[in-house]
């Protein structure tokens, strides 16, 4: 893998990561940190140029439906219920 192609995969797996890391909820947000983190441990040892590529494509696309998903998650977001006490019962 060239130097350059290098830096971009090692730029786009943090930035995967980055942007996984602002889910509200746990379950996505280690569900997809654990899904990023898999698959480019899994396809670490491609060398074919054109086939790196095609996976760079692939995982920017992924990028931006965890960016679209992140957004939504955040406009449908619920507050936390706040129970207060009185003590005047």
């Amino acid at each position: 893998m060239a130097s350059s192609s290098r830096t971009q995969v090692l730029n786009l797996y943090k930035t995967m990561l980055r942007e996984s890391q602002k889910f509200g909820s746990y379950n996505y947000r280690t569900y997809a940190i654990r899904r990023i983190r898999d698959a480019f441990r899994e396809k670490k040892d491609i060398d074919d140029f054109h086939k790196v590529q095609t996976l760079v494509c692939q995982a920017k696309e992924n990028l931006d439906v965890i960016r679209r998903q992140v957004s939504i998650g955040h406009l449908y977001a619920t507050q936390k219920l706040i129970i207060e006490s009185s003590s005047n019962q």
